[in-house]
Parts: C-alpha cells; structure tokens; sequence
C-alpha cells in the first residue's frame, strides 16, 4: 500500500471511490435518487479541475495492484473565515480497505500538511448519521457546531468537528501502533 500526492491521471481513480464511496456510505441516509445519479465521468470531471487547480493537499491511497482505493484532501473552505486554520475536505476509503490503519495514514499525512503551509487548526465536516464521524472523534475532533445541509431534497444535519492543538493530534497519531 502507497499514499502519494495525487497526480492528473489519478482522477479516474479517485472518481470511482468517490462514488463507490458515497453509495456504500451514504445509503440510508442521503436519498437514493441522488446517489443514483453520481457517475464516475462527472466525478473524474470534478477530480481534473481539483487536481489541475493544486490549492489543496490531494493525497491518494494505492493496493498493492497499484489501483486507488482511498483518497483524502485538505486545504481551505472559502466558508472558513478563522484566521491560521484549514480543513480536512475529504477523507474516502473503500468499505473493503476500511478497519486496516489507512484511512488513520492519509489523515495523518493530511494534517500534517496542513501544518506544514501554517495552519494550527483543522475543521472536518460530517453528516451526523455517517458512522464515520467516530473515526475522528477516536482521533480526538471536538464536536464544535452543527448545521444543515440539503442533499436530494431531504434536509440532514451536518457536524463540525475541530482540531485545535494539530501538533498534538500529529503526535498522537505518528506515535500510535498500526
């Protein structure tokens, strides 16, 4: 297993786990209708213009057949108005790889980019029905605000979690066993 920065031909990749991702997720939770309707073209579309832009951290997670099965980004949201902090925009592991320390790697690689360009605390956002949000609350997020967001025409609520002493957390999660 390799994680490495992404580059433009990885957006095919990234684009399936994207999708694949979500519907594995989100089902349940965000509308059928909307799931059904990602497809790996649009994604890989989204994925070119992100990647091309290179204002973020795009991190992928590669098998051993060198195919992307996870990916993470950081960098700003233009709604981030806290001065010296970032966030954590995405973190997509597929369900099959899940449970074996890679998704802990790509945050950890992540965040200690983050802190690298200057950032000492890092926001993530997390539908509060997604069972995921206890991956970050085990490496220590504070749940800080809620919000809603509208996906499919269903309202959910959206959680978000901080880091705030990111040398810690970077600490915390290079010194713990795999």
């Amino acid at each position: 297993m390799e994680i490495r920065k992404a580059l433009l031909e990885d957006a095919w990749g990234i684009a399936m786990v994207h999708v694949d991702s979500w519907k594995e997720t989100y089902k349940g939770i965000v509308p059928d209708s909307y799931l059904e309707k990602l497809t790996y073209q649009q994604r890989e579309q989204n994925w070119k213009s992100n990647i091309s832009e290179d204002n973020s951290i795009i991190l992928v997670a590669e098998n051993e057949q060198g195919e992307i099965i996870g990916f993470a980004t950081g960098g700003k949201r233009s709604s981030n108005t806290y001065e010296n902090a970032g966030d954590l925009t995405s973190l997509y592991l597929l369900k099959a790889y899940q449970g074996r320390g890679i998704g802990k790697q790509l945050l950890h690689k992540v965040l200690f980019h983050l802190e690298k360009v200057g950032y000492r605390k890092v926001f993530v956002e997390v539908l509060e029905d997604n069972q995921t949000r206890y991956f970050y609350e085990y490496y220590v997020a504070t749940l800080t605000s809620s919000s809603s967001v509208i996906f499919g025409g269903k309202e959910l609520s959206l959680l978000i979690y901080e880091w705030n002493r990111l040398n810690e957390v970077l600490q915390s999660l290079s010194g713990e066993e795999e």
